[in-house]
C-alpha cells in the first residue's frame, strides 16, 4: 500500500513538472511570435510611410516645376515636374502592394482615393504644361488660378495623413501585444521558481519516505531494490529540476535577443538563475558525496539574492557536514533568505550577518538581520515555520527565533558527526 502511495505521489510530481515545462514552451512560442509580428509590422509601417512621403514629395516637386515653368517660361524649371511624374506611378503601385490583402477596409478606401487624387493632380499639371507648350499662356494661368488644383492637393494631403495615422495605430497595437507577451515572462518565472522549491521539498519528502521503506524491509534483496528506486527517483527529480532551470534561463536570454538596452538587466537575471541552480545542487546534495562545507552551503544559498543593496557578511571556521544534514539545513537557510527578501532586512535596505562556531561535536549558527522594522512575533505558525521545525528534527538539532526591534535573530544548533 505504501509503495502504491509513493508511486502516485511520484506520478503527480512528474505531472506538475511536465505541465510547467509545457507552459514554458507555450510562453516561448507566444513571446517569439509576438516579437516577430511586431518586427514585421514595424518594417512594413516604415516602408508604407516612406512611400507616402515619396508620393507627397513627387506631387510637391511636380507642382513646383509646373509653377516655375509658368512664371519663367524656362523649360529648365520643368525638371522637378518631370521627375515627380516619373516617381508617382511606381510609388502608388508599391504602396498598394505593401498594403495588399491585409489592408483594413478604410485603408483600401484611402489607397484608392490617394491614387485617384495624385493622378488627377498630375493630369491637371500636365494640362497646364500642354497649354504653355502651345503658347496659350493666359489659358494656362487661368487653369492654375482655379481652386480645383488647391482642393485636390488638400484632399490628397488629408488622405495621406489619415493613412499614416492608421498605419501608426496598427504598429502601436503590434508593439503593445509584444510588450504584453514579454510582461508575462516575469510573473510566470516567479511561479515556476516557486514550483521548483515545492518540487525540492516534495523530493525531500519522497526520499525520506523511501528511506523509511528501506528500514522496514526484511530481506536484503528488498532493501537493495528500494535503495535503487530511491536513487533513481532522486536523480530523475534533480534532472528535471535542472531542465526547468535551463528552460527558464533560455526564456530570459531569448527575451533580450535584439534588445541591447535590456542586456544588462537580463544578464543580471541570468546570473541569479545560475546561482539558484548552484544553490539547488548544494542543498539537494549528491548521493556519492559524503560531506559538504557549511560555508559553501551558506554562500550558495545567499548568492542569488545578494547585491549592493542586499548585503550580507559570512564568518565562521571550516565545518563539514554529512550529506543527510546538508539538505534539511539548506531548506532552512533558503526559507530564511526568501523571508528576508520579502519581509525582513533585505526588503527595506538592511543587512544580514551569518556566523557560526564549534561547541564540541556540535555547531551553533546565528542568523542576524539588521535594519528591519519588526512589529512582533507572528501569532500563527505558517508553512515556513513548520517546515523549519521539521527540518530541524531531520538534522537532529534545534531552530530558535527571536523577533527584536532591529530585526530577526535565528539560532540553529546541530551536530556535525554522522
Amino acid at each position: 500500500m505504501r509503495q502504491r502511495r509513493l508511486r502516485w505521489v511520484n506520478v503527480a510530481l512528474l505531472a506538475i513538472i511536465g505541465a510547467a515545462m509545457l507552459a514554458l514552451l507555450f510562453l516561448v512560442y507566444k513571446t517569439v511570435d509576438a516579437e516577430r509580428a511586431q518586427r514585421d509590422q514595424a518594417e512594413k509601417t516604415v516602408e508604407v510611410l516612406d512611400q507616402l512621403r515619396r508620393i507627397g514629395r513627387a506631387t510637391i516637386n511636380g507642382e513646383t516645376g509646373q509653377r516655375g515653368y509658368l512664371i519663367t517660361l524656362d523649360r529648365r524649371y520643368l525638371e522637378p515636374y518631370l521627375v515627380g511624374r516619373e516617381q508617382i506611378g511606381p510609388a502608388l503601385d508599391r504602396l498598394r502592394e505593401l498594403l495588399g490583402e491585409q489592408a483594413t477596409p478604410r485603408q483600401s478606401e484611402l489607397i484608392d482615393e490617394i491614387d485617384v487624387l495624385a493622378r488627377a493632380k498630375f493630369d491637371e499639371m500636365e494640362a497646364s504644361v500642354a497649354l504653355l507648350e502651345s503658347g496659350r499662356l493666359l489659358d494656362a494661368r487661368r487653369a492654375v488660378l482655379t481652386d480645383e488644383g488647391v482642393e485636390t492637393m488638400e484632399r490628397l494631403n488629408r488622405a495621406m495623413r489619415e493613412m499614416e495615422q492608421i498605419e501608426n495605430a496598427i504598429l502601436g497595437e503590434a508593439t503593445a501585444q509584444a510588450a504584453l507577451a514579454e510582461s508575462r515572462v516575469l510573473p510566470l518565472l516567479g511561479g515556476l521558481l516557486a514550483m521548483l522549491v515545492l518540487a525540492m521539498i516534495a523530493g525531500t519528502a519522497l526520499v525520506s519516505r523511501a528511506a523509511r521503506a528501506e528500514a522496514e524491509a526484511a530481506q536484503a534483496a528488498a532493501l537493495a531494490e528500494a535503495r535503487d528506486r530511491a536513487d533513481l527517483l532522486a536523480r530523475e527529480l534533480n534532472h528535471r529540476v535542472k531542465n526547468l532551470f535551463a528552460v527558464v534561463l533560455a526564456i530570459v536570454q531569448m527575451s533580450a535577443r535584439g534588445k541591447p538596452e535590456a542586456r544588462e538587466l537580463t544578464e543580471s537575471i541570468s546570473n541569479r538563475i545560475r546561482a539558484l541552480l548552484t544553490a539547488h545542487e548544494v542543498t539537494q546534495g549528491e548521493i556519492d558525496r559524503p560531506v559538504a562545507a557549511l560555508a559553501q552551503l551558506v554562500e550558495t544559498t545567499l548568492a542569488p539574492y545578494r547585491s549592493p543593496s542586499h548585503t550580507a557578511t559570512i564568518e565562521g571556521p571550516e565545518v563539514f557536514l554529512p550529506a543527510k544534514r546538508v539538505t534539511p539545513l539548506g531548506l532552512v537557510l533558503h526559507e530564511l533568505t526568501t523571508n528576508a527578501v520579502k519581509y525582513g532586512a533585505w526588503s527595506c535596505g538592511g543587512s544580514i550577518a551569518v556566523d557560526w562556531k564549534r561547541e564540541g561535536d556540535r555547531v551553533r549558527l546565528t542568523w542576524k538581520e539588521d535594519g528591519a522594522e519588526v512589529v512582533g512575533e507572528p501569532g500563527n505558525k505558517g508553512f515556513g515555520t513548520m517546515m523549519m521545525d521539521s527540518a530541524a528534527r531531520q538534522f537532529g538539532g534545534t531552530v530558535t527565533r527571536e523577533f527584536t526591534p532591529g530585526g530577526l535573530i535565528v539560532c540553529i544548533d546541530l551536530p556535525t558527526a554522522d
